[in-house]
């Protein structure tokens, strides 16, 4: 299955403390909204059958977000829009929001929460726009961003006192995040594998790692290459063939760790994306693990 975080705008109404998009270039970018229509047509062409809208916040271009969604679901593909819910002020004015995205055919909301969040938008948005999915039979489930502090406590309490769809997230220590303090890790030796959904981003760069990818800026390790120069297909191809981008997905960083010789204490210490950019973005150290996977000596590298 083909599916990609569609980055239509990085411009977003708020400024997260922690926000991972923050350091993309340039800070306000977006596409043309023909060429975001033509895209999702060859899109469709190439197999993909779902699209996130993500970036900044998609709602800042609420018409141009009805079209877009409205032609995915002309061509039977799944939509989700991100969202930080700033929009959701009253029960009825978000009801008629989700109404028409509903009618365009929109699949499901993400509704972005924490600490971070909740410092510019009213939690009540969050509740407003869970309870309008709800009440218009719109999928959601609210993505709970966490350092898994203390302080958040009183933030998961409130999704859990009104009975609200919500998963954790780890927080990614990238953008403007990467200022942040970094709490010790207490937890298992895990594989941590991961799926590796590309980002298109509007300048039409396409980034084989829709969480902290765009930021690799050493080694550009995940950067596919842009629409300007490629077609989806051959972008996609080249994600989906790409030995190394196999191993992360197979195996998982930690035994890609391993292999390169970091000790075991050390690799459990970091964070997943954090340790993935130990790896990738340091030149000698992508030489020599893209050898391994081209020859397979990396595969081999399991229990």
């Amino acid at each position: 299955m083909r599916k990609i975080a569609f980055g239509y705008s990085t411009r977003c109404n708020i400024r997260c403390a922690h926000c991972v998009a923050a350091g993309e270039q340039p800070a306000s970018g977006k596409m043309e909204l023909a060429r975001a229509g033509a895209i999702i047509r060859e899109m469709a062409a190439a197999g993909v059958t779902g699209i996130s809208f993500t970036a900044g916040e998609p709602f800042m271009y609420f018409d141009d977000l009805l079209e877009l969604v409205d032609l995915c679901r002309e061509k039977q593909i799944y939509t989700r829009i991100v969202t930080n819910c700033s929009w959701a002020r009253s029960p009825a004015e978000t009801e008629d929001l989700l109404k028409r995205l509903k009618h365009c055919g929109l699949s499901q909301l993400r509704l972005s929460y924490s600490r971070w969040h909740q410092e510019n938008v009213p939690r009540e948005n969050v509740l407003n726009a869970a309870r309008g999915c709800i009440a218009t039979g719109l999928d959601y489930f609210i993505s709970f961003v966490t350092d898994f502090s203390e302080q958040d406590d009183p933030y998961e309490g409130y999704l859990r006192d009104n009975a609200l769809k919500f998963f954790p997230e780890p927080l990614i220590y990238a953008g403007r995040a990467d200022s942040l303090a970094q709490k010790a890790i207490r937890t298992d030796y895990q594989e941590n594998r991961c799926a590796m959904n590309p980002y298109l981003a509007p300048d039409l760069s396409m980034y084989a790692c829709c969480d902290a990818g765009s930021h690799f800026s050493t080694t550009d390790f995940f950067l596919l290459g842009n629409l300007r120069d490629h077609s989806i297909r051959q972008l996609f191809t080249k994600a989906e063939t790409d030995p190394l981008y196999d191993c992360i997905r197979a195996m998982g960083i930690t035994a890609i760790a391993s292999f390169a010789g970091i000790p075991a204490r050390e690799i459990v210490t970091y964070r997943k994306c954090e340790l993935c950019k130990k790896l990738f973005d340091a030149p000698e150290m992508l030489k020599t693990l893209r050898k391994a996977a081209a020859s397979s000596d990396l595969q081999r590298w399991t229990r």
